[in-house]
This record gives structure tokens, sequence and C-alpha cells, in this order.
């Protein structure tokens, strides 16, 4: 099968058959999330959405894992408020948030091939998929709460539709990581499979799917999403406000800068 690749600055789609496989391309910095690279996946994302020769997608990390989440060096990529801090309620809106709707609501299957550490909104995009499949090595982590934050994303919505209101809780508020295997007992995901085995395991289920009657799949996911996440749209608007309050916290300060001196935060709870 002829494989056609293309190349974003952060993000490179590679096309085999009926399915395309989006790999998040900033390895140096464990796929992290910038303004760029949101720029390119909602680009990717839409691309591939609109494509009808594409009947399975697959979201992947480049190196060494999935992605770690948002780059605290670029948390907003430049945008900023009238009093100078960070503008992530309008990073949220307009760029991660309609990642996470543009993949939702795509007409096709969408796989989180999870390979290393997927977390912060970087464990969003992997909730937000159809199916996950996870490396034995693999590990989700909500780390919002360990630099002052909400989740965002839409984890507050995939979470408890995944794993139920007690997992949801402890995962949003304890910050801790929870390793594919232990993921795998709670159902947050599908399937765990050795880490040499997770590129032809992904490769063998995208082309299942690519070769399947895709309007099933699209009416199932149509099904799924009337019944679990029909108020999607309002939950994102509430986490980008409250993201907005958060991000003007003294423990948000606190927090990105004890992470950069790699100590541990002092919460003062403002």
């Amino acid at each position: 099968m002829t494989e056609q690749s293309t190349q974003l600055q952060t993000v490179n789609v590679h096309r085999a058959g009926g399915a395309a496989t989006i790999e998040l391309n900033r390895p140096e910095k464990l796929n992290a999330w910038n303004h760029q690279f949101g720029e390119d996946l909602l680009a990717t994302v839409n691309e591939l959405a609109a494509d009808e020769e594409v009947r399975a997608v697959v979201i992947t990390g480049a190196g060494r894992g999935f992605s770690s989440g948002a780059d605290l060096t670029d948390i907003s990529g430049g945008w900023t408020t009238e009093d100078g801090r960070p503008d992530v309620y309008r990073t949220l809106t307009e760029r991660y948030h309609p990642i996470m709707q543009g993949i939702r609501r795509m007409p096709k299957p969408v796989i989180a091939s999870v390979n290393g550490p997927a977390v912060g909104i970087g464990c969003s995009l992997a909730l937000c998929c159809d199916l996950i499949l996870a490396a034995e090595s693999a590990y989700f982590l909500l780390a919002f709460v360990n630099i002052g934050l909400v989740p965002d994303g839409g984890s507050s919505l995939f979470l408890p539709t995944r794993v139920g209101m007690a997992r949801a809780a402890e995962l949003s508020m304890l910050g801790e990581r929870v390793p594919a295997s232990k993921a795998l007992e709670w159902g947050l995901i599908n399937r765990v499979v050795e880490d040499e085995q997770l590129a032809s395991e992904t490769a063998e289920l995208a082309e299942r799917l690519a070769a399947g009657p895709t309007r099933s799949y699209a009416g199932s996911k149509r099904q799924l999403n009337n019944w679990l996440y029909a108020r999607m749209d309002e939950q994102l608007e509430l986490e980008a406000q409250l993201q907005r309050e958060m991000s003007g916290s003294e423990d948000f300060l606190e927090g990105a800068i004890a992470f950069a001196q790699k100590r541990s935060p002092r919460f003062a709870g403002r």
C-alpha cells in the first residue's frame, strides 16, 4: 500500500489507503501544545474531516510521548488580556476547543494511539477520540490541578462519561498518573498492547475501520454524541470561562513558577 505524507511545522499527516494518521510532531517538547501546534492540528482535523477519501483517522505522537500538554512557555500563543495575563480563554475558544469539536463531529472513526505520556490537554485529546489504544508504558495525567488550573480541552466532559463521577473527581483533583493497565481496568481506554506492537496494532485497526461501513460508524458516532455530548459546546464554554478565572489567580502564577523551577508549589488558595 502506497503511503503519502505531508508536513506542517508541528504536525505530519500520513495517508495509507483510506486511513490517515495525524502525527503530533514537536518531539523535542514531548509534543507540547503551542500557538503553531494549535493552528496546525486544527487545520489538519478540518482537512481530514472534509476529505471523503479518508475513512478512518489515527492520532499519535512522534518521539517518546503522545503529548505533554500545554507548553507553559507559550500557553496563550502570545495573546494576552488587558491586565497582561495569558489570554487562555481566547486560546481555548478559538483554537483548542474547535479541535475537540471537529474530532467529535467528524463523520468517521478516530483512534488515539497513545505512546508514552498523555498529559493535560494531551490527555483531553486522547479522551476525545472514539477508540484509545495505549502502549504498556503509556500513562494518562490530568495535570491541570498541579499548576492551579482546571481541566480543559473537553476533559471535564469526556472523563466522567468514560469512568464515572468518583474516578473523574480523583483524576481531576489529585492530579496523579494513571498507568495504561489501570486506565484499561477503569474503562478509560479500550486496549493496551506491548510497546513494540502499538504501531502495527493501530495500523491494523485503522485499516479494518477504513474498509468497514463508514456510514454506520458515522451514525453510531452521532448517536453517542447525542446521548453523551449534547451539551458539549456549553461545557467547553464553561471550561474556558473557568480557565480564564484560574489563569488570573495567584495559585496559577505560583504553580507555573514552581513548575519552571522544578519544585513543589506552595498554593495559598488565592
